[in-house]
């Protein structure tokens, strides 16, 4: 069993869990994602801190890969790799996704899932990606893939073939989005529920233990979207600046 750091900001949570033989030992969130820059670093140290640890005594660092938020994930994968860097320790990427869905599955089997029941359902978590647009993905019950990652607009006939003949559960903040375009009587929907730290803590032990590492280097959050700017209006119009 590994002591693992688990890190993840792809929405305006910010999170870091630390655990030890599958168990969460210390949880540290915070809403306020404009800051998440400045707090995900205070929370790895304060975590580290009070169980007394230094970086070089984990086993790895894992980390919310998304989709979600450009900023959030670019911030938390590069507190992660440098961690890692500097404690010569391996990195683990977990699906945001992948990571909400597994947890709602936890939650229904211990009896604290307010749904009926979902044992012939298909999972679709969803994170607010924005207008009304969500990243999405759709699973089986045993978290086999269905429908890759992907963003995705959403209008009332979102899902329509598969709510013919399946049990549709949506779950995420992106859920409150569905909810009030799709109205089958085959759709349910858990809202509120947002990628967490704590969450992350099986899949990255399954990863661990399968020795699942990224490549410090080369690897990047997963975005799907492109990252858009747009350019100040002075300088479409070629202004210059007062001096």
């Amino acid at each position: 069993m590994a002591l693992l750091l688990c890190i993840e900001a792809g929405t305006d949570i910010g999170s870091v869990a630390l655990a030890k033989n599958d168990r969460l030992l210390s949880l540290r969130e915070s809403c306020e994602s404009r800051q998440h820059a400045q707090n995900l670093a205070v929370y790895v140290e304060e975590i580290l801190r009070e169980n007394d640890l230094d970086a070089k005594d984990l086993d790895a660092v894992a980390v919310g890969m998304g989709p979600g938020s450009y900023t959030g994930l670019r911030i938390c994968v590069s507190l992660a790799k440098g961690i890692c860097y500097g404690a010569g320790i391996p990195l683990i990427a977990v699906g945001s996704l992948e990571a909400l869905t597994r947890v709602a599955l936890e939650d229904y089997e211990a009896g604290i899932l307010n749904v009926d029941d979902i044992s012939d359902a298909i999972l679709l978590p969803m994170i607010d990606a924005r207008r009304m647009e969500v990243f999405t993905a759709v699973y089986d019950l045993a978290l086999n893939e269905v429908m890759p990652n992907q963003a995705m607009i959403l209008d009332e006939n979102s899902f329509a073939d598969l709510l013919e003949s399946h049990k549709l559960h949506f779950m995420g903040n992106g859920a409150d989005k569905a909810s009030d375009l799709i109205k089958s009587q085959n759709a349910e929907f858990t809202l509120g529920i947002r990628p967490n730290a704590a969450d992350m803590i099986a899949l990255s032990e399954k990863a661990f233990r399968e020795n699942d590492f990224l490549d410090l280097a080369y690897s990047t959050p997963n975005y799907i979207k492109k990252f858009h700017t747009t350019t100040p209006k002075k300088n479409v119009l070629g202004c210059q600046p007062t001096k």
